[in-house]
């Protein structure tokens, strides 16, 4: 699976991604984890060394199934959908244009969305790999698309409880039920209609060490400080790397706020909503230099989810621009699309 809930990664998920591979010992290599561990049924991996042994696997096979599914999944099928899901205007129609896409190919994998209940059958998975591999990264991926995390209500498989059932409390983090109808994940339908905050920039950003990076971090920058994150770099983006003014990103936080979202605190939003809180009293663009960050929110009087916001904004400001901007001079010498995950 490409997912990590604790700090390390139990060794049955190498040997189970293996189980299809004709050369395991490159992709070990590749990884840097020793063989002799296969053995060790106690033994675990760091999440870097998986996120590597994942990205490895693919490299080898070029196959993002890893030889489970009816039909290999040539590297790049999941960076095109999620292209096609990232300008969907909620998370509802982002996830069925998802399984529309998978859906046109010969063979494909029985995925279903009911309400809050996403499901999905794949027949020849011995352990199961692949199907809960796909499980987790479809619920992340569903809250990366959202800017938050949403929290699954239950998870239910329709196989017998494995020996390492224990790991599935980890990775799921939801009440659990084995021998049942149907392989599902569980989670409040309210979700579905969230909006869709992430964009092509940011896709290009994340597409570069996903889906293994994505799925190795639980909350996928839905905290408050990706948040402000997400709504800066996309004004250096939007702006051609001049940076972005202060009352954009204030109005960017109060329309969050009246959306109702638990991402930023809502005393916070008041706070920028109204004229001359917040935000007001920056008087340049965000990318104006290093002294102007520390400004953004100076001498307010601030719940303290915003002055939170302002720690974030203090911290990361000043290199904000550089990084933006040697991401987009980067992607800008390459003549492969920028969809294409890179390693």
């Amino acid at each position: 699976m490409w997912f990590v809930h604790t700090r390390t990664v139990a060794i049955h998920y190498v040997r189970a991604a293996l189980r299809a591979c004709p050369e395991p010992s490159v992709v070990l290599a590749g990884a840097g984890i020793p063989a002799s561990l296969l053995a060790d049924d106690r033994a675990r991996v760091t999440p870097a060394q998986y996120t590597k042994f994942i990205q490895t696997l693919w490299e080898v096979l070029d196959d993002e199934f890893m030889g489970f599914g009816p039909r290999p999944s040539k590297r790049g099928t999941f960076a095109m959908m999620c292209l096609l899901a990232v300008h969907c205007p909620d998370l509802e129609s982002a996830l069925r244009r998802g399984l529309a896409f998978y859906s046109l190919f010969d063979e494909p994998l029985h995925l279903s969305l009911d309400d809050g209940r996403f499901s999905l059958e794949i027949p020849g998975d011995p352990d199961h790999f692949l199907t809960e591999s796909l499980l987790v990264l479809w619920h992340r991926f569903s809250s990366w698309l959202i800017g938050r995390r949403i929290p699954l209500q239950g998870a239910e498989f329709a196989y017998q409880e494995p020996a390492h059932a224990a790991e599935y409390h980890l990775i799921f983090g939801c009440p659990l039920t084995f021998d049942a109808p149907a392989t599902t994940i569980l989670f409040d339908p309210k979700f579905l209609r969230m909006p869709v905050v992430q964009d092509e920039a940011a896709l290009r950003r994340f597409l570069r060490y996903s889906p293994a990076e994505l799925l190795s971090r639980r909350d996928h920058g839905a905290d408050t400080a990706g948040h402000v994150r997400r709504l800066l770099g996309r004004g250096v983006h939007r702006t051609g790397g001049r940076g972005r003014s202060a009352g954009g990103v204030r109005a960017d936080l109060a329309q969050e706020a009246r959306r109702g979202g638990d991402v930023v605190p809502r005393g916070a939003g008041a706070v920028a909503a109204r004229p001359g809180g917040g935000l007001a009293g920056a008087g340049r663009g965000v990318g104006g230099g290093v002294g102007a960050a520390p400004r953004v929110l100076r001498g307010e009087r601030l719940p303290p989810g915003f002055q939170a916001v302002d720690r974030v904004l203090a911290r990361f400001l000043p290199r904000l621009t550089q990084n933006l901007s040697r991401s987009r001079s980067e992607a800008g010498g390459r003549n492969r699309s920028p969809y294409v995950s890179a390693r």
